[in-house]
């Protein structure tokens, strides 16, 4: 697996980024040794680079996924959305305990979207530079679904980006996706670390994934890539289409087979908490009950952790 280096960080990643969330209890919900067997794997074929997060739930399957492999060379990137210092105190905090690590390599602000948001996370930002300072944090940044967050990354001169990036645009809130393409290639060559998520639109684009993923892989400032992956099959398709540049006709007949989607049990109480989550916008209250846009829903699930009667899930 092609290793590079991730702006000016000095962190030497693997161009395709194992995703995290999809294995967690916000999606697929696999147990324990069953997530931690598909990131080991992934891991023994030359993936050192994993995406997390505090609100993913799965620092555990990471650390796990260690313990088998034995690897030591793990490049960790997590996120929180704490905009306060002591919030953020509590963010690193546990993901050095849950990962039974002394330092986390990259940890980001969630979710930004402008240098405006930036600022009313400043508390939270600050706490993160004085871990970089002391050798807590190795690099810090923002993901984003913003192309306005991009600019604001630069403008504070931040480590890395995780900005979303697909052919289609699904999920960029302000722009399109040329607009993207724009601020990403700024920060990249301000040296800034560019590592893209959602090349697949949540799932949406996998009936296109060589496309889709072609895409991606071609724009030359893009360090690497967040996958999403759930099972051995996926990781053993995406590191063949990373070497090769191709799917087997069986892997892409069984990616183009793969459906999911979001599902509103009938208890919904219809407090709105999971669309003012949606900042894909993919959700309204229809007679006092959530209803789901699937042509602008990224399935990322983010929502279903904001739900107080735990009515939706991924399937």
């Amino acid at each position: 697996m092609k290793r590079v280096m991730l702006g000016n960080t000095g962190i030497n990643i693997s161009t395709l980024c194992f995703g995290s969330l999809t294995m967690g209890p916000l999606q697929a919900g696999l147990t324990l040794e069953d997530g931690a067997g598909v990131l080991a794997h992934a891991f023994e074929q030359g993936v050192n680079f994993a995406d997390t997060a505090q609100l993913y739930k799965t620092y555990k399957y990471i650390r796990r996924a260690m313990e088998i492999t034995g690897a030591c060379d793990i490049v960790i990137s997590s996120k929180t959305y704490a905009h306060t210092r002591e919030l953020a105190i509590e963010a690193v905090e546990e993901a050095r305990r849950e990962l039974n690590r002394d330092y986390i390599d990259i940890f980001m602000l969630h979710e930004q979207e402008s240098k405006h948001t930036l600022r009313g996370h400043s508390e939270a930002l600050e706490y993160l530079l004085e871990c970089r300072q002391k050798g807590i944090i190795r690099a810090v940044g923002i993901s984003m679904h913003h192309v306005a967050a991009v600019n604001g990354a630069v403008e504070l001169g931040l480590d890395c980006i995780h900005p979303l990036i697909n052919r289609m645009g699904l999920g960029l809130v302000d722009g399109g996706i040329a607009d993207m393409e724009r601020a990403a290639s700024k920060a990249y060559d301000c040296g800034l670390g560019v590592f893209a998520m959602k090349p697949l639109g949540g799932g949406n684009l996998l009936r296109s994934a060589k496309q889709s993923l072609e895409y991606v892989r071609s724009l030359p400032f893009i360090h690497s890539i967040a996958v999403g992956m759930q099972s051995i099959q996926e990781v053993d398709a995406n590191i063949r289409f990373w070497e090769t540049g191709s799917f087997t006709s069986e892997q892409e007949e069984a990616l183009g087979k793969i459906k999911r989607s979001l599902h509103i049990d009938d208890w919904c109480e219809g407090c709105g908490a999971c669309v003012k989550r949606c900042s894909a916008k993919a959700l309204r209250l229809e007679e006092d009950k959530a209803v789901c846009d699937g042509a602008k829903c990224l399935l990322c699930g983010y929502c279903s952790a904001d739900c107080p009667v735990f009515a939706i899930k991924m399937i």
